[in-house]
């Protein structure tokens, strides 16, 4: 079986957070996801996902560039949660300034400072009105999926350089360090106990 945290960006900035984070947390990424839209098809990426190395998380970018509804990226992930062989143990929800206003709830949210929240996040990282969803082009889809835990952030590697990877992408790397702990991969922070 192998284990999956879905990442819902995929572009350049995205893919070099999570490709410094992957080494940092001792997980895997597979960075041909990467592109805005994701174009590689669901059944590679399965493939892809079989052929990295057992016991060790595997994050996997999507993106659908905007796309009204259902697009590239979420079809990419409603196909991978459905394999019987992969277990997607959550996702990072990232917001967008979107035309298509596609949103998710979220279980939790890291604002650009680091603080943990109820209340969504925007693309800059700052908090939203909203309890427990956020806006974005590639999140629609989460809430059918029944993930154990999505975590809310802004624009991966930027929010104001506040994830920038010059900086360790801390933003980032904090929302994947919850999903790990929620699901027995880290030991809880004490800090994060409570979520």
């Amino acid at each position: 079986m192998k284990t999956v945290i879905f990442v819902t960006d995929g572009d350049l900035a995205s893919k070099k957070a999570l490709e410094h984070i992957a080494k940092e947390l001792n997980c895997q990424v597979i960075s041909a996801s990467y592109g805005n839209p994701t174009i590689i098809e669901p059944q590679q990426l399965v493939d892809l996902i079989h052929q990295q190395k057992d016991g060790i998380p595997i994050l996997v970018m999507f993106d659908d560039c905007g796309i009204r509804d259902i697009g590239f990226g979420e079809e990419a992930m409603q196909y991978i949660a459905k394999q019987q062989t992969i277990n997607v143990i959550g996702a990072v929800a990232v917001a967008s300034q979107t035309h298509a206003k596609e949103w998710t709830h979220v279980d939790v949210s890291v604002d650009r400072f680091g603080h943990l929240s109820q209340y969504g996040v925007d693309k800059e990282g700052l908090f939203d009105l909203e309890i427990g969803r956020i806006n974005g082009d590639t999140v629609s889809i989460l809430d059918d999926l029944k993930l154990p835990i999505v975590v809310g952030v802004g624009d991966i590697g930027k929010m104001a350089r506040f994830d920038d990877v010059k900086r360790g992408a801390p933003i980032t790397k904090k929302a994947i360090e919850l999903i790990l702990e929620r699901s027995g991969y880290l030991e809880p922070d004490f800090e994060t106990d409570d979520i």
